[in-house]
């Protein structure tokens, strides 16, 4: 007798059929293939690193550097207004230039661009590392080890964190200024990540397949490495892409009280805080810097946002 057959499963008009055989992070790339927040975020993020990466050359293509000075470019009898329309957007200087200076805008915002970059990206790292290895040490082992580092979170969370930057900019004067405010920013941004991952390791530790590694013999640092680590990877990729734009808005921001990065050497913030005084005479030296800062804190927030829905949709929902 024939055995009939059972006929295959329908999806409803115009749903995705389920797809089966890709692994967890195969689907996240073809999700967030897909969104054009991401594409264009990914586009301006690019741009701004290989802008960042390539500053010399990119300097060296514009025919200035960011300390030199041309006065023929300013006008002596207008308070050292520049020259041209645009802030003086010329053939020789492609932004324009600075007032009184003369400086080419281009040269200082490349250069601007990897200092704010080079802190941004360094002092995110160290939260990274840090936050991730104490969230899994204070959840896995749990006891005095979850109490003492518990503890060290509430305790650096509590400080007045802006205010105890500050001081600490103000009164290290003979250091170097970049490494100061790398070490600075990272010491109060890590307790964020860790309590993350210390909730994902908690939940993690009591799995089934963690179970089986303990019970096979495998000790702490394996199975921590082997299997806690990589399932809080997706929350971690996703919290680190929130992180960055952070970290910007706060290099930006001790520069521009005047206690992050030290002229000569270029900063975005810098560069707004001394726009400020010609704002209303040369409104392209306030635009250009303060539109440098906005779209790369907009493309990394909209960046981590998608990876946040993508790769870790229970956090994206509380």
């Amino acid at each position: 007798m024939a055995i009939p057959l059972t006929p295959p499963l329908k999806t409803p008009a115009g749903a995705p059929a389920p797809d089966t055989g890709r692994g967890p992070w195969q689907l996240a790339r073809a999700e967030l293939r897909r969104r054009t927040s991401v594409k264009v975020s990914l586009a301006v993020v690019a741009l701004f690193l290989i802008m960042a990466a390539g500053a010399p050359v990119l300097g060296a293509l514009g025919g200035w550097s960011p300390d030199a000075f041309d006065k023929s470019a300013i006008d002596p009898y207008l308070g050292g207004q520049p020259l041209g329309a645009l802030g003086g957007i010329s053939a020789d200087h492609w932004l324009g230039v600075e007032p009184v200076t003369g400086r080419d805008l281009f040269a200082r915002v490349v250069y601007g661009a990897q200092v704010s970059l080079l802190i941004a990206l360094t002092a995110t790292a160290i939260v990274v590392v840090a936050g991730t290895a104490a969230g899994i040490a204070a959840g896995y082992f749990g006891g005095r080890t979850d109490t003492v580092l518990s503890r060290l979170m509430d305790l650096t969370m509590s400080f007045p964190s802006l205010i105890f930057m500050i001081a600490m900019m103000s009164v290290a004067k003979d250091v170097n200024r970049i490494l100061l405010m790398t070490a600075v920013i990272g010491l109060f941004g890590w307790p964020g990540i860790a309590r993350v991952v210390r909730g994902q390791t908690l939940s993690l530790k009591h799995r089934e397949y963690v179970d089986a590694a303990r019970v096979g013999g495998s000790g702490p640092w394996r199975i921590l490495t082997r299997d806690i680590l990589p399932g809080v990877a997706g929350p971690v990729i996703a919290y680190t892409t929130l992180i960055v734009p952070g970290m910007i808005a706060t290099e930006a921001a001790l520069s521009y009280l005047g206690v992050g990065v030290r002229p000569p050497t270029p900063s975005w913030g810098q560069m707004i805080a001394e726009s400020v005084s010609f704002y209303d005479t040369d409104p392209m030296y306030f635009v250009i810097p303060s539109g440098c800062l906005f779209l790369t804190v907009l493309a990394f927030t909209l960046l981590g946002d998608a990876l946040r829905d993508v790769l870790d949709p229970r956090g994206s929902r509380t």
